[in-house]
């Protein structure tokens, strides 16, 4: 072939290309916003960048593949305020709203102050003559009857637990930890079997979370321990989340840098003392794509990422994140000042979903993920900024984010990256499977099959591996995924060295697969599934990204030439 023939299939290449990219550039335009967290063209070429130096700079070390229990849980949850409703039908029509939205989980506040008062041991309201119980046993009860999931967030004392009452705010710890160890004592053995999860405290690493006073690692810590140790021994089954850590840059004395908070925190024996590590995740002024994380003062919805490397340095990569209150503010223009970032309503929308779809895509050590919040009761506050986060307004109307989180959700059941548990919350297991604990499996259990028992499922991701209990009996199954010809499988060949690993499929294209395990032979013994993505997928993923980033660099520059021709054809 001469140099002007391939000079000619290079030309003809480039300008359908061009013609391409021209023709779809709205869609373009949204996909480079999507992948970058950006709307402006000049800053998704900075975000792109980025982007592609994550795909040439060695992996973060966050133990994607580390087996860790809480992680394959429906991830979908949202933040309510019940205890400040009055009429019971009013806490009903949230609860339905949430449940045909899809949520699984409510996070909802305990506040000590409200259930022991006036005084210790007291939980009797003397102005309204009855038990302070009473209010949060409806909570428990109404959200068992919407089959929704509570999150207990535990914190909030009472002003009689300090000898200066609110002289040091209203949310500074006790006097004596042993009075909060006994509230969280006292609240899960009222919920035993009906709340699993309970969170000890809340942002102790800012103000005024740690009330009026220096914020103290070293201190939560010692406060976590005893709630943590009342907790388990109220309820052996009781699930304990560390409080929700606030993201800032700060270190001033009265707010701490959560990177700092939380090694301080290993430092002063944490670990152990909680079964969830948790954060906050606002994406703040950019969308969920936004994957820059080197820029000492930004904080971005990328942030977990960090923590999770702390975590994963101090040995503790058996343990997930849950992410307890994410979103993004709706501020309207009339507020000079936008502390938690300012978005519109559509891309509010857009953002909720692409945040949960990023993190089930990829952190398989992130499980559930609150949005902030519900609604509130009434609109006294909507001269504060955080009002704006709303999903419905306090007249039920629901914003546009509402709409799409139920749209998205129904869509979303499947399997990501990672090494997951066979109590994974999107997998369909038919027929009389028997899971059996055992501290020598992952996750310290696995599930047992009989003839003709199945598991179905759909995973995103190019390779699939089957993982099961060694048995020196074998057992036998049938694997289908998508529409290949079904396969039979010798459990009993299985490599002790590889952990129990069977290749079930391999280079697929990276997208949605479903797959179905058939037990042919007995005992089959499941003890979790590998999802990982091939090299080749990275490197089409970076061929994507270079493409984009030529074509966001020609579009600026096409847009700056044009302004500067219309400038000059102005001027004359």
């Amino acid at each position: 072939m001469t140099s002007v023939k391939k000079l000619l299939i290079v030309a003809s290449i480039f300008v359908s290309f061009a013609l391409f990219a021209y023709f779809a550039r709205d869609s373009v335009r949204q996909t480079i916003a999507d992948w970058t967290g950006e709307e402006d063209p000049e800053w998704q070429v900075k975000g792109l960048y980025y982007l592609a130096l994550s795909f040439i700079q060695p992996p973060r070390d966050t133990a994607d593949f580390a087996p860790m229990k809480y992680a394959d849980v429906n991830p979908f949850g949202v933040n309510v305020f019940l205890e400040q409703e009055v009429e019971e039908a009013k806490i009903r029509r949230s609860l339905q709203m949430i449940r045909d939205a899809g949520f699984h989980w409510i996070r909802q506040e305990f506040p000590w102050e409200d259930i022991e008062k006036p005084g210790k041991g007291q939980f009797y309201d003397v102005k309204y003559s009855k038990p302070t119980w009473d209010k949060y046993d409806r909570i428990v009860e109404l959200a068992q009857e919407y089959g929704l999931e509570i999150v207990a967030r535990l914190d909030h004392p009472p002003a009689w637990s300090r000898r200066e009452g609110r002289a040091r705010g209203d949310f500074a710890p006790p006097d004596n930890f042993d009075d909060y160890g006994d509230f969280v004592a006292a609240v899960v053995a009222r919920y035993q079997g009906k709340i699993h999860f309970y969170q000890i405290w809340n942002e102790p690493n800012i103000y005024p979370e740690w009330g009026e006073q220096d914020v103290d690692a070293n201190e939560y810590v010692r406060l976590l321990k005893i709630g943590y140790t009342r907790a388990k021994a109220a309820d052996p089954r009781a699930v304990i989340i560390s409080a929700g850590l606030a993201q800032t840059v700060a270190e001033d004395g009265r707010n701490l840098n959560d990177r700092l908070f939380l090694q301080q925190m290993y430092d002063a024996g944490a670990r152990g003392y909680f079964d969830i590590l948790a954060v906050q995740d606002y994406g703040l002024f950019s969308g969920p794509g936004d994957r820059r994380l080197d820029e000492e003062d930004r904080i971005n919805f990328s942030r977990p990422i960090q923590l999770r490397e702390i975590m994963v340095k101090n040995g503790d990569a058996g343990t997930p994140i849950w992410a307890m209150e994410i979103g993004w503010n709706v501020l309207p223009a009339e507020f000079a000042d936008a502390p938690y970032g300012r978005v519109n309503e559509s891309r509010q929308a857009r953002y909720a979903w692409l945040a949960y779809d990023r993190a089930e895509n990829e952190w398989p050590w992130m499980g559930g993920m609150m949005y902030w919040f519900f609604r509130r009761v009434d609109d006294r506050e909507k001269n504060q900024p955080f009002y704006y986060f709303r999903m419905v307004e306090p007249d039920f109307r629901a914003l546009p984010v509402y709409a799409a989180m139920q749209d998205y959700i129904p869509r979303a059941r499947w399997v990501g990256i990672g090494f997951h548990s066979a109590g994974h919350w999107a997998m369909d297991w038919r027929g009389s499977w028997e899971t059996r604990v055992d501290p020598t499996a992952y996750f310290d259990e696995y599930r047992i099959g009989r003839l003709g028992d199945s598991v179905s499922f759909v995973f995103r991701g190019t390779d699939l591996n089957l993982v099961v209990k060694q048995n020196p009996y074998g057992g036998a199954v049938r694997v289908q995924v998508d529409d290949a010809p079904p396969r039979e499988i010798e459990l009993w060949r299985t490599d002790a060295g590889v952990g129990g690993r069977i290749a079930l499929a391999r280079d697929l294209d990276d997208g949605m697969h479903r797959a179905m395990i058939t037990v042919t032979r007995a005992p089959v013994a499941v003890n979790g599934f590998v999802v990982q993505r091939g090299n080749a997928w990275w490197e089409r993923r970076v061929l994507i990204v270079v493409s984009s980033v030529s074509l966001a660099v020609a579009g600026i520059v096409w847009r700056r030439k044009r302004t500067r021709t219309q400038r000059i054809q102005t001027n004359r």
